[in-house]
């Protein structure tokens, strides 16, 4: 990638050129460029660059992508201290002001560094903070494949990954990116082996809690299998989320009654919890039941007779159920729900319906070539 520069001369007198900048800006920096060679210059450059920063002049982007060409140049060996230094001041310095010019110039040494660069984590990091704090992260690549190969490519140790995963995970949930941001997390938590599972104690708790906070997730028995998640079995998080995978609505309302302050505590609404587990509650009936009778769903979903049909609509809404009302008989009748949970028994069940299905297709030949042997 062209990276701008400060002006076209050689890296020695861009060097000088810089010192002067800063000097005439204040800085305390000598004007002589250092006996100790390139790195060693921008190390001070780097370091007197505040004054750069306070400016907000035409010059300050010009400058700092000067900085950043200098930077690009080094060998790789020299550049991971100076660059972890730039990225710290982009980072902190006037944090929340001027993000437009600290996330380009950061986008500039990202991308003009050698892509199997394991600093380019660094400045990817960089950049995922700063894009944070102005809701900007819509203009970061956090595609969970791209991350992914990254990681890889970067070759990051456990911590450094988790790190990684984890702020993107907050930037996502910061900028209301729910979906991208459970991914995210999964990713993060399936990451953990038997060994460390413990260690990602926190990670867990906040996975299950985002997920029940969320009003369009609705299936959760995937964070069971999660190693995590399992070491958290016989506490109270546990037990919520597994009310939630597959319990009815009632054992929920049991839950709350003798742990109310819990839940406050984890910043759920009792009411939001309600609506998503009577939705919950009606998907298992309807997995069961191919006609529920409104006094039936009037008792397990503890709802007035008025609400029956507005509730109808909105689980239909969610595409979890489908549905219709039979005002007359008073029932609603089923044409598809969605599984809870998808075990060895769901599983069971696609096997048989597949080999219906595959008997009714030779069925079906073996009647059109009796009728046209050619067929």
């Amino acid at each position: 990638m062209s990276v701008p520069a400060f002006i076209d001369v050689t890296e020695e007198d861009q060097a000088s050129e810089l010192r002067a900048y800063l000097k005439s800006k204040g800085a305390e920096i000598s004007e002589e460029n250092s006996e100790g060679g390139l790195h060693v210059d921008l190390a001070q450059i780097i370091e007197a660059c505040d004054v750069c920063l306070k400016d907000d002049d035409k010059d300050v982007e010009s400058v700092m992508n000067s900085i950043v060409s200098l930077l690009l140049i080094l060998e790789t060996e020299k550049q991971e201290a100076l660059i972890e230094s730039l990225c710290e001041k982009l980072v902190k310095f006037r944090e929340g002001e001027r993000p437009s010019l600290r996330m380009q110039l950061l986008s500039n040494l990202f991308h003009g560094m050698d892509e199997n660069t394991t600093v380019r984590h660094t400045v990817y990091c960089s950049l995922i903070k700063v894009a944070a704090t102005c809701n900007a992260i819509a203009f970061i690549p956090t595609e969970l494949d791209q991350v992914r190969k990254w990681i890889t490519d970067w070759n990051l140790d456990t911590e450094k990954k988790h790190t990684l995963l984890r702020l993107v995970y907050d930037a996502l949930v910061d900028c209301k990116k729910s979906e991208a941001a459970a991914k995210v997390m999964v990713e993060l938590l399936g990451s953990y082996t038997e060994d460390n599972a413990s260690q990602a104690r926190m990670d867990a708790h906040r996975c299950i809690v985002r997920a029940l906070k969320d009003p369009s997730t609705y299936l959760f028995d995937h964070l069971l299998a999660l190693k995590p998640v399992r070491f958290l079995e016989g506490e109270l998080i546990h037990d919520l989320l597994t009310i939630f995978v597959s319990a009815k609505l009632a054992a929920y309302v049991k839950f709350y009654q003798s742990n109310k302050d819990f839940i406050e505590s984890l910043g759920l609404s009792h009411e939001q919890n309600m609506a998503k587990m009577r939705l919950l509650t009606f998907m298992g009936m309807a997995v069961e039941m191919k006609e529920i009778s409104f006094d039936t769903m009037q008792q397990e979903l503890q709802i007035g007779a008025e609400d029956v049909e507005a509730f109808v609509i909105d689980a239909v809404r969610t595409k979890m159920v489908y549905c219709k009302i039979d005002q007359t008989q008073r029932k609603v009748v089923v044409s598809h729900s969605t599984h809870r949970t998808f075990g060895k028994q769901q599983w069971q069940q696609l096997h048989d319906t597949l080999c219906s299905w595959k008997q009714n297709l030779a069925s079906v030949k073996s009647s059109l070539q009796t009728l046209s042997p050619s067929a």
